[in-house]
């Protein structure tokens, strides 16, 4: 019997977007755990997400970068 599933199964670059979204933003270490890729991976993602048209924008805070969404889909 096949399975099927009503929850919408959340990607990992959906929630890279969610943390990015936050007001404080995320912080490469945080996106990394919430997705298990590799510091390098993750940069590469935010790359994509700027292709896509997202602003991603990034400040150092309390000497700890810090990644954000400010525009964009």
């Amino acid at each position: 019997m096949p399975k099927t599933s009503t929850a919408k199964q959340t990607t990992k670059t959906e929630k890279v977007v969610e943390l990015l979204k936050r007001s404080k933003g995320a912080s490469l270490e945080e996106l990394t755990k919430a997705t298990g890729w590799l510091p390098h991976t993750t940069r590469a993602a935010m790359t994509g997400l700027r292709k896509k048209g997202h602003t991603v924008e990034r400040a150092t805070i309390d000497g700890v970068s810090r990644y954000w969404i400010t525009t964009g889909t």
